[in-house]
């Protein structure tokens, strides 16, 4: 593989960035992963290293830019007590931040970047509040994105007016959830109300629910890492970015 990091001009600044790509000189469809809430590490480098090995070019911004150069916030040391919630404590307000303006005029910026590096429509795949952005991207710029997976994601139902369900009916991707079991922040109720938005808005989707997997189930740097459901989001996400973005 190919891999580099990149600065990304938005229009509030510079994304600094992770790109992956096939090391044989060849365009390829392009991915945003957008990353979870623990930045943009090692981990978020190897995921978009092993989609780049499926023959994608794979772009991961800091999402956090505004804040600083990754690590924004250094990775907790979560065998402490404490740790987690001290961290959430302070990336709280760097997701506030992101504001459904903020992350629509971003992502516009990572998807003409993507489209300097890459061939077609674009693929994206986000993970925790990645997953709740990588939406909002898909449905304000629904000619660019022809599909989307979400893996251990919240907030995408609910009861504010601007959540990102109600905006259903712009997209035009073909859309994956990999819900985690048990997730506070994705209720079975919350995960209806996403359902019923996307089949009255005729969205192509399939919902699953992981049994037994935790929110961030994805992610090897945790204590909730869950190799089982791992493999099968990735099973899930090769299969509609295969079927979705031309090779």
């Amino acid at each position: 593989m190919a891999s580099s990091h990149l600065d990304v001009p938005t229009a509030d600044g510079v994304a600094d960035a992770y790109l992956s790509r096939p090391d044989d000189g060849d365009r390829h469809p392009g991915v945003l992963l957008m990353m979870d809430a623990f930045g943009l590490r090692p981990r978020i480098e190897d995921m978009a290293d092993r989609i780049a090995a499926r023959g994608y070019a794979v772009l991961a911004p800091n999402l956090f830019y505004r804040a600083g150069r990754a690590p924004v916030l250094p990775m907790p040391d979560m065998t402490q007590e404490g740790a987690r919630a001290e961290f959430f404590r302070s990336v709280g307000p760097l997701m506030r931040a992101l504001t459904p303006e903020r992350i629509v005029s971003d992502g516009k910026a990572y998807l003409e970047q993507l489209a300097e590096l890459a061939d077609g429509p674009v693929g994206i795949t986000g993970y925790c509040f990645g997953a709740r952005m990588g939406f909002r991207i898909a449905a304000a710029h629904p000619h660019r994105v022809a599909a989307l997976g979400g893996f251990h994601g919240g907030g995408l139902a609910t009861d504010d007016e601007d959540s990102p369900h109600r905006s259903a009916a712009a997209l035009q991707a073909e859309l994956y959830f990999g819900h985690a079991d048990h997730d506070g922040s994705n209720t079975p109720e919350q995960i209806a109300a996403l359902d019923a938005a996307l089949e009255q808005a005729g969205v192509p989707h399939r919902s699953e629910v992981y049994a037994g997997a935790a929110h961030g189930y994805t992610m090897s740097d945790t204590p909730v890492y869950d190799a089982e459901a791992t493999e099968r989001h990735f099973a899930a996400l090769f299969d509609l970015l295969d079927r979705r973005l031309a090779h």
